[in-house]
């Protein structure tokens, strides 16, 4: 475990993915109730200097744009579910750490776009923009737009395909398909996005996905859980449920045991030298105890 996660694990906010899929729910209600008032919620940085500072957080409801409320309720459930799975298996600490930097990085894109487009597209000149002539300012304001949650909802996506790549969906209810796949498949998109799109869309890109490059980057080498060991740390915490009276299970990190909270799992660390046990938050995150 970091040194942040000692001083900083406790504030973790829980069922962050819920909070998200609230966020989303309240954009959508929003934009059926009055779609003119989201445009006071994008994330816009010439508005935010100019006294704005509530967009640097309403950003974050401002839903992937879909009219199909079928649609949208399959959405919020999937990203719903991968969001749970990808906080139960890291930890609250770490999973908070993932959401909050991507949409931390996103923030600085937008000022960087913002910089680059005062910098280097003239001022006075005219663009097309939705078939329309457009000037400078207006023209950045449209490419603000272009940092939203959808990017977001993508790096969820790709860390659990990371995270899980054997696990199946069904591709349009019917399909199956590894998650995997459909990882390797959009990352080749991102990658193609990237390098055919304008200047401006390779800042929201690479501002927008940092989150999952950091954490791929430093993650690639840990061993992640398939779905037979998740069953099996149900089964795990069913039988520590059953357990009372002195506590068998303490955490080598926290100190918390099974009678602190009884929904937590203990695991041995196989890659420790001796018998140091970790709950389900500091299991995959702790440093490895190794004697000289």
């Amino acid at each position: 475990m970091s040194k942040f996660e000692r001083k900083f694990g406790k504030y973790a906010i829980k069922n962050l993915s819920l909070m998200l899929i609230m966020c989303y729910a309240c954009g959508y209600l929003i934009s059926f109730i009055s779609p003119d008032f989201l445009a006071y919620l994008t994330l816009d940085p010439y508005q935010i200097l100019h006294g704005q500072i509530w967009r640097l957080v309403t950003w974050v409801i401002y839903p992937p744009s879909s009219s199909n409320l079928f649609f949208i309720l399959i959405t919020l459930y999937f990203y719903y579910s991968l969001g749970t799975t990808l906080e139960r298996t890291w930890g609250d600490y770490r999973y908070n750490v993932y959401i909050f930097s991507g949409m931390l990085f996103t923030v600085l894109g937008s000022f960087v776009l913002m910089g680059y487009s005062y910098l280097f597209v003239k001022q006075g000149d005219f663009f097309i923009v939705s078939g329309s002539i457009a000037d400078t300012r207006t023209y950045f304001m449209v490419m603000s737009r272009c940092f939203s949650t959808y990017y977001v909802n993508m790096s969820i996506f790709l860390a659990f395909a990371a995270t899980f790549p054997e696990v199946q969906v069904l591709l349009m209810f019917v399909i199956p398909v590894k998650v995997k796949w459909m990882g390797i498949i959009y990352g080749i998109m991102l990658i193609y996005e990237f390098l055919t799109y304008p200047f401006y869309f390779k800042i929201v890109i690479a501002a927008s996905m940092l989150n999952f490059i950091v954490f791929y980057i430093t993650s690639r080498n840990r061993v992640h859980l398939s779905p037979k060991q998740m069953r099996r740390r149900q089964e795990f915490r069913r039988e520590t449920k059953k357990t009372a009276g002195v506590t068998k299970h303490k955490c080598a990190i926290c100190g918390r045991t099974e009678e602190d909270s009884p929904d937590l799992e203990f695991r041995f660390c196989s890659k420790c030298d001796g018998n140091y046990e970790y709950c389900q938050n500091h299991l995959f995150t702790h440093e490895h105890v190794k004697r000289s």
